[in-house]
């Protein structure tokens, strides 16, 4: 982890660079793939099963069956605990239920606005080396808080033709049946173009590698929504001489174990503090399984010294991390002041392992300085909204003139008319 001490101004726009890995020939690949399954279907998903995981499949769909007896290996402290997660991350996200006012803007004119679910979702999760069960909860639950009619769940199967059982354990929990044994770029293709089994849906969600990243990329730009512009994940840390060095140690190494092409950032005015987590951190890589992938992604990670905490606010802001903690004595005197962030722990207990788990908030949030511009999924992401207006003839006939200047000032004389005719016929009446 490079250490800088009291970079100048004029440095910081290099410093917040996130950093570019070798990507030759990615997009072609995907793009690939993604016209192969859109032709081909279920006959590309098989092949592509054999030919990145090693496995043939002949049956895409996840059957009950298989779903019981995940139930079944799942351990009951497993179960209690995916449980517990699920109900704080209901409790907030039913909180964001609002029912919104209806509006008169003028006597006669009456306008409201109301939220409908996206009818057809696709979730994608991860399922690697790291099974990414506690998505599901991030993403699943909404969407059926939302009443999404289809939701529909793709992830890459093991060597065995098998789903870990604690994804299949917690899509049965959030009432998702529709589970399907594809992973990759191919199950984005699957999700955007539907196939014999995969239904067809309007809007992807879930992280992935850089092939599902491009993939997502791409169908968007074909017109498939998804949920955000995704990169590696990140945490940036705002700590005083009150940190815990062991405590922001264990927050950096959380996020860099998840991919060598993440990236964690360490801001203080504290020389000692920044000297005292580097070797927190040395000493807690030692014990991690993970080891080979935090230290690559520690190469690219920085523990930078500034001068004073409105400092460290304004790098943060212009860096505007995925995870943002602020390791203070009072951080609530400076969350008003965080303007760029997908997710901010207040305080020396709020470890961002809570987050991604089970304190209710989403974990799904914008990276690669999107936070400036995106928000972290939420119940909203799940719905559009749709507006209503309904014109009495009084309400016509007050802002019937305006419509009538404004149209004829921009040459949109079919607009005039259409208010110009009604008015005609309200006075003849």
């Amino acid at each position: 982890m490079k250490y800088i001490k009291k970079p100048k101004l004029s440095d910081w726009n290099l410093l917040i660079q996130r950093p570019e890995f070798e990507q030759i020939q990615l997009e072609d690949q995907v793009k690939y793939i993604l016209a192969n399954v859109k032709q081909k279907g279920d006959e590309a998903l098989k092949a592509y099963s054999l030919k990145f995981d090693g496995v043939n499949i002949d049956q895409l769909s996840v059957s009950e069956q298989e779903i019981k007896e995940a139930i079944q290996l799942c351990s009951d402290e497993l179960k209690t605990a995916i449980q517990l997660a699920k109900a704080n991350i209901e409790m907030f996200h039913k909180a964001q239920q609002h029912k919104e006012p209806i509006v008169n803007t003028m006597k006669g004119i009456t306008c409201w606005r109301k939220s409908v679910a996206i009818e057809k979702v696709g979730l994608y999760i991860p399922g690697g080396s790291a099974p990414l069960f506690s998505t599901i909860l991030m993403l699943g639950i909404p969407a059926k808080i939302a009443e999404c009619k289809d939701v529909i769940l793709c992830t890459p199967p093991n060597k065995e033709g098998k789903i870990n059982p604690a994804i299949l354990y917690t899509a049965q929990l959030v009432g998702i049946s529709k589970i399907y044994k594809v992973g990759g770029a191919q199950a984005i293709g699957a999700m955007a173009y539907g196939t014999d089994t995969i239904t067809q849906v309007y809007k992807i969600f879930g992280p992935g590698n850089q092939y599902v990243t491009k993939a997502k990329e791409i169908i968007q730009q074909e017109g498939i929504a998804i949920d955000m512009p995704a990169g590696p994940s990140e945490v940036l840390i705002i700590a005083d001489q009150s940190g815990n060095p062991e405590f922001i140690a264990s927050d950096l190494l959380s996020q860099a174990e998840h991919g060598p092409d993440s990236q964690v950032v360490l801001l203080s005015l504290d020389d000692i503090i920044i000297q005292k987590t580097l070797r927190a951190l040395e000493n807690q890589i030692k014990q991690l399984p993970r080891k080979s992938i935090v230290l690559k992604a520690l190469k690219h990670s920085k523990a930078i010294c500034l001068n004073t905490l409105q400092e460290c606010i304004a790098f943060s802001n212009a860096y505007a991390p995925e995870h943002l903690i602020l390791a203070l004595e009072k951080p609530e005197q400076y969350a008003d002041k965080i303007k760029n962030a997908g997710s901010v722990f207040l305080g020396h207990y709020s470890c961002e392992s809570a987050g991604d788990y089970a304190s209710g908030t989403n974990h799904t949030l914008p990276t690669n300085g999107y936070a400036k511009s995106y928000s972290g999924v939420s119940l909203d992401s799940f719905v559009k909204k749709i507006t209503f207006q309904k014109l009495s003839k009084e309400g016509l006939m007050a802002v019937g003139p305006i419509i009538e200047t404004m149209a004829e000032a921009e040459g949109l004389f079919a607009h005039k008319n259409a208010v110009t005719i009604r008015l005609n016929t309200i006075q003849n009446d």
